[in-house]
């Protein structure tokens, strides 16, 4: 079983990623390695910001780790909120404050394509590897939906009739862009 570092203090993201991977793989968070630390993330690119953390935790603790970051890219609005996704509407808002700005801002507008983009950054033995997953969707004019955290309940990616927060678990994470990210990433460690 590989174990590795999943440096995220986010609950739902360490959940939805050990479901994602399967027994062969076994997820450490932060906690159980004794950090506690608020991981930096100042990079202005989503790969940027995983290999930031992923660099972060492995320079502090020596250990390899995985990292990643997500944004919402949304067409209408030049990419954004795109790297700030988490922080759209402020440093201390939480996930309804940036969807009702997101829907502020799409007021009106017809164009509402979006995507979302994941970036895991892999060290293993020093060396960085790269895993992107990306869905293609569109931005709802109203939330649906109570599972799923972030801007599920407005994304409702192609081909589905379903927002992601309408969605089970087991669905979203089989399409989801983490869960593309995280099986390439699982495919390249069973090489």
């Amino acid at each position: 079983m590989h174990k590795i570092v999943f440096a995220t203090n986010n609950a739902h993201k360490m959940s939805e990623v050990s479901d994602i991977l399967d027994a062969r793989f076994k997820l450490i968070s932060l906690k159980e390695i004794g950090c506690f630390d608020d991981i930096p993330e100042t990079q202005d690119t989503i790969e940027g910001n995983a290999i930031q953390k992923a660099n972060y935790v492995w320079k502090k603790n020596g250990i390899d780790c995985i990292a990643d970051d997500t944004g919402l890219e949304v067409e209408a609005l030049n990419g954004a909120p795109g790297v700030y996704s988490a922080r759209y509407a402020g440093e201390d808002c939480v996930a309804e404050n940036n969807i009702q700005k997101l829907l502020k801002e799409l007021d009106g507008v017809v164009n509402r394509k979006a995507r979302f983009k994941t970036v895991a950054a892999l060290i293993l033995d020093g060396q960085t590897h790269l895993f992107e997953g990306i869905i293609n969707g569109r931005i709802l004019t109203e939330k649906r939906g109570t599972d799923g955290f972030g801007y599920d309940p407005v994304f409702l990616p192609d081909n589905f009739e379903e927002s992601f927060a309408e969605m089970s678990a087991e669905q979203k994470n089989t399409i989801s862009h983490r869960a593309l990210a995280f099986q390439a990433f699982a495919e390249f460690m069973s090489r």
